[in-house]
């Protein structure tokens, strides 16, 4: 996620993410500044056809494009905020249950458990979204790790189970009473509820037909602006055309973007300064 200064006007104008999505579009912007080019030479110069129209007709389309970008860009914004909302509640549950596990045992062997895989249950959930496979090497291995969780494909939920099962025992051993196991146990229980609502996000993409209309939509109205406005503009209708494809696109781009929000891009959740941080507030109450 990129860190920044909103009230930076000449630093937000000009930052390097401006020119990574000018790259991204160079082809179709010089596609589409082509294409202007031939319409222009053609009607002005080849047969002088001296057109008379009219961009009423792209000015009616452009208002009902912009109202379907603003229903676009709002959607993707919606996953990318609920997802970071329940990154939010992972950090808060996590730091409650820590804080619980300290006050309620007091048997240092669960503080040094719960320290590893609370951690361990952050970063299995980053991976899990990130690429859905993960990578062992950034979980904590002790004594719990054994070949049956090596062979879950689900590992957040191989380790909540074994959270589930060392506040189980806790419980049966009498370290902590039926009430404590009961508060315990909805901050736990809100780790499932969590993972499986970002997955939901990250499964459930807008629907294909609606993506399919926009960028149809799109490229309709980008590839006949020339033809409304070379009346108009003449070949200024080049750069014109160009700009307009500039901004719509992009919109398009960051939507696309911001829509998983699980990922590397970087627009994308700061999951891993997140997943840093749980590590650090836990380890923090359980180990001091």
């Amino acid at each position: 996620m990129i860190k920044y200064n909103p009230k930076n006007w000449l630093g937000l104008i000009f930052h390097v993410y401006s020119r990574q999505v000018f790259t991204k579009l160079f082809p179709g912007l010089l596609s589409i500044g082509v294409l202007s080019t031939v319409i222009c030479v053609v009607e002005i110069e080849v047969f002088d056809l001296n057109l008379k129209t009219s961009t009423a007709i792209h000015s009616m389309l452009g208002f009902v494009l912009g109202l379907f970008l603003v229903f676009r860009t709002n959607t993707a914004y919606d996953r990318w905020w609920e997802g970071r909302k329940k990154w939010g509640s992972l950090v808060n549950n996590a730091r409650n249950l820590a804080v619980k596990v300290r006050s309620f045992s007091k048997d240092v062997d669960d503080y040094k458990f719960f320290a590893m895989m609370i951690p361990n249950f952050a970063i299995a959930m980053k991976e899990h979204l990130r690429l859905g496979v993960i990578d062992e090497e950034l979980i904590s291995k002790e004594d719990w790790y054994d070949d049956d969780f090596a062979s879950k494909q689900h590992k957040p939920n191989a380790i909540q189970l074994k959270l589930y099962r060392r506040l189980n025992d806790m419980l049966s051993e009498g370290r902590i009473s039926g009430d404590q196991f009961f508060v315990m146990d909805k901050e736990l229980k809100s780790f499932q509820d969590i993972i499986g609502a970002c997955e939901r996000i990250r499964n459930t993409p807008i629907p294909y037909s609606y993506s399919m209309y926009m960028k149809k939509f799109i490229f309709i109205y980008v590839t006949t602006l020339p033809l409304g406005f070379v009346d108009t503009f003449h070949y200024w209708t080049i750069p014109v055309t160009m700009l307009v494809f500039y901004i719509l696109v992009s919109v398009e781009l960051i939507a696309e973007e911001i829509e998983d929000p699980f990922g590397k891009d970087e627009n994308d959740l700061p999951t891993d300064d997140l997943t840093r941080k749980i590590t650090e507030n836990v380890q923090e109450v359980l180990e001091s």
